[in-house]
């Protein structure tokens, strides 16, 4: 498997990639330009990577594109933000469409107006068949909304009667989180220096590998988001167990060989 810098052969590519695009504001301000300036900039950069994620064979990739911790921020910038996210939208997704990449949105909806929500469901629309690879954008979404979401479902469910209470599992709530039919992120990427996952797929996140980079996200291109999967490809995933127990477990298995010998080569036959 390539990379988007076809230099690089790896092994192991995640299936799924989530990543905080932190850095625009203060790439800006390094410049002496308006945050928008920056945000502006970090557009180019989710072109960039949604390119290598695909060539690289990613088959999921989910960018934080606006918390719901956002709305806090000063309306000037709100502003900017949900018209810089409409314009993105109607200009980026019909080249998702010819890339065979579905876009899909996670979040709560119900605090964009209008244009938005009528741009988000023509966008998924049209994009709901493609199988290339599932572009998710994290919008109005919080690590917590989803878990408690989650659970008023079922919730319901349980006082209507469809299950009991003794079924709720960790299992059962996987099943309602946002992108519950897809692979769990493998690898989660910050940009911009901050060690923290800010209430991103808190429920989601739980074994991915962290990866985090001091490059504000208008810098970080393809040469960055290689550099991040030859990272991962060096990182042994347990899951719980030791080192020994995953070495193990990839070791042929010699009893299947033997077994599979066996049968080529039954006793009193021929070699």
């Amino acid at each position: 498997m390539h990379t988007a810098n076809s230099s690089i052969a790896l092994q192991t590519v995640p299936k799924h990639v989530a990543i905080i695009m932190d850095g625009n504001g203060r790439w800006a301000q390094q410049r002496g330009k308006n945050r928008s300036a920056g945000h502006k900039e970090g557009v180019k950069s989710v072109r960039r990577i949604t390119e290598a994620a695909l060539q690289a064979g990613v088959e999921c990739v989910t960018l934080f594109a606006f918390s719901s911790e956002n709305w806090q921020r000063p309306e000037t910038e709100v502003i900017l933000l949900m018209e810089l996210f409409l314009f993105v939208l109607k200009r980026e997704v019909k080249k998702l469409h010819k890339n065979n990449i579905r876009l899909q949105i996670i979040g709560a909806r119900n605090k964009f107006n209008n244009k938005i929500l009528k741009a988000l469901e023509d966008a998924e629309q049209l994009t709901a068949n493609n199988k290339a690879m599932c572009l998710f954008v994290a919008a109005d979404y919080g690590g917590k909304w989803d878990i408690v979401n989650a659970t008023k479902q079922i919730c319901a469910k349980v006082a209507s009667g469809e299950i009991t209470s003794d079924q709720v599992d960790e299992q059962l709530l996987s099943q309602y989180v946002a992108m519950a039919e897809y692979p769990l992120p493998d690898l989660f990427i910050r940009t911009g220096g901050e060690k923290r996952i800010s209430n991103f797929l808190i429920w989601q996140l739980a074994y991915a590998e962290l990866y985090f980079t001091d490059i504000l996200w208008p810098d970080f291109g393809k040469e960055q988001f290689a550099d991040a999967l030859k990272w991962f490809e060096s990182r042994q995933r347990r899951f719980g167990k030791t080192g020994e127990q995953i070495e193990a477990m990839q070791q042929p298995d010699e009893t299947e060989d033997q077994l599979l010998n066996q049968q080529t080569n039954p006793k009193g036959s021929d070699a």
